[in-house]
């Protein structure tokens, strides 16, 4: 199936031109805060908090549908870990939260290359482990919540789920992985065919991601390091159960299928779609596209433990 060329315009609006990342950072912020803008009436509640952690405070942003929720979204965004915020996610979220009947929390994580390697993976976590301690605030049971990201926010709640079953404090039920990144190679060595096959002509090269990387580690040693990059575990036992979306041209669509493989030889609960004909970035787009709705029609599926939405 080919590329809809409605998608690809829509995602290169979104999108910046190939340029020097560390130059281009300040550029792609910009665009995905603009992106978030709302035009009219907001159709769910909105509200800002905090979650302080050692020395500074890591803002939320709460979305949750008119009628109220009866189950929680912990979302991490993209942006390749350099890049987004809470503001420039707002209509995603929303969208989210309406399209699920989700309450929706969004983490305004800290950014490299100012906050490189582990800041991103710590303050995702301190927000997940606040809200699973404390869930009197939002009042949802546990069971109830669900950690979901998309491309680098899908990597962190990967991270998350790993770092929560070794510290012992609290354990995720579901994760939700769109598209996400799980490996440290993306160069023409790497083990995954898709960073060949997908790597140069669908707006996320595999050279972008190779910069991301390199402003998001702290040193070397990291690549190795199972919450930088999930595939690099030694240890894939006790996961949540397991929703992982691709897409049929992203260059990270193996990396991520071979992690719903690894995390199901382990003996979790594991499905992963790829959804056809979709580029890197689609879940972004307005739900008129027939590859974001049926994104949300196995999401939905899968929150509800199998029954059809």
């Amino acid at each position: 199936m080919a590329v809809k060329r409605m998608m690809r315009v829509a995602l290169r609006a979104l999108s910046y031109t190939d340029i020097e990342a560390k130059e281009s950072k300040r550029l792609h912020r910009a665009v995905i805060r603009v992106r978030g803008l709302h035009f009219g009436k907001l159709p769910y509640q909105k509200w800002d908090h905090v979650v302080s952690y050692e020395n500074h405070n890591i803002p939320v942003r709460i979305f949750s549908p008119d009628e109220g929720a009866q189950s929680l979204l912990i979302f991490f965004h993209g942006g390749g870990w350099v890049a987004g915020n809470v503001d420039g996610y707002n209509r995603i979220c929303a969208n989210m939260a309406n399209m699920t009947g989700s309450t929706v929390v969004s983490v305004d994580y800290r950014l490299a290359p100012e906050y490189r390697f582990p800041a991103a993976p710590e303050d995702c976590y301190r927000v997940a482990r606040e809200i699973f301690l404390h869930t009197d605030y939002l009042k949802v049971p546990t069971e109830k919540i669900t950690l979901i990201g998309d491309s680098a926010g899908g990597n962190l709640a990967a991270a998350v789920s790993l770092m929560a079953r070794d510290r012992g404090e609290f354990l995720p039920e579901r994760q939700i992985l769109i598209y996400p990144s799980t490996y440290s190679d993306h160069t023409q060595k790497s083990p995954y065919a898709s960073v060949r096959s997908n790597g140069t002509k669908y707006l996320l090269t595999s050279k972008r991601i190779h910069d991301y990387l390199e402003l998001y580690k702290a040193s070397d040693e990291d690549l190795q390091n199972p919450y930088f990059a999930p595939l690099a575990s030694k240890d894939f036992s006790r996961q949540p159960r397991t929703l992982i979306l691709t897409a049929e041209y992203d260059p990270l669509r193996d990396e991520a299928e071979d992690y719903g493989l690894r995390l199901k030889e382990a003996g979790n609960l594991v499905e992963v779609h790829r959804i056809p004909g979709a580029l890197h970035g689609f879940f972004s787009l307005p739900p008129v596209f027939s590859q974001v709705r049926e994104a949300y029609r196995l999401i939905l599926e899968f929150l509800n433990d199998g029954r059809k939405a």
